[in-house]
């Protein structure tokens, strides 16, 4: 009986190790942060769109999350990742390693100016989503396969 535990127990451990460590492969964590920014997009766009009320806090966070993720976002993609784990990283994005950086760094400083001066109502968060999301668009356009 106690065999049988301890066989189950370590059959659990090796469940749980995998988890974790499949947590830490670079496709899973580039996933998570895009559906970061994502969430932090419609966070702005619900505002901009008049769904949601105006919130500075709210706008502010928003803005943090594409900044923060977008500058620690381009070093997920190192070679030998290109498949797995249902990526929809597209092939260039390894031909063209220089722009795709330059891309996300571009997406991370204009969320920065942003919060250097937070739009200060809904119309403000409208023309802040025409400046992110034209560089977000731009970047999917080359970067992103098309499922």
């Amino acid at each position: 009986m106690r065999l049988k535990s301890m066989i189950i127990a370590a059959g659990f451990g090796c469940l749980c190790l995998s988890a974790a460590f499949a947590q830490e492969e670079p496709q899973v964590l580039r996933q998570s942060q895009m559906k970061a920014v994502g969430g932090a997009l419609g966070t702005l766009g619900g505002i901009a769109k008049g769904e949601k009320p105006y919130d500075a806090q709210a706008v502010t966070a928003a803005l943090t999350t594409i900044s923060t993720t977008m500058k620690a976002f381009p070093n997920q993609f190192p070679a030998g990742t290109e498949t797995g784990a249902e990526t929809e990283a597209a092939p260039a994005i390894w031909q063209n390693t220089s722009d795709f950086h330059a891309k996300a760094q571009k997406l991370a400083a204009d969320a920065e100016n942003l919060l250097a001066a937070v739009p200060a109502d809904q119309a403000g968060v409208g023309i802040a989503m025409k400046t992110l999301g034209g560089t977000c668009g731009d970047c999917h356009q080359t970067y992103r396969l098309k499922r």
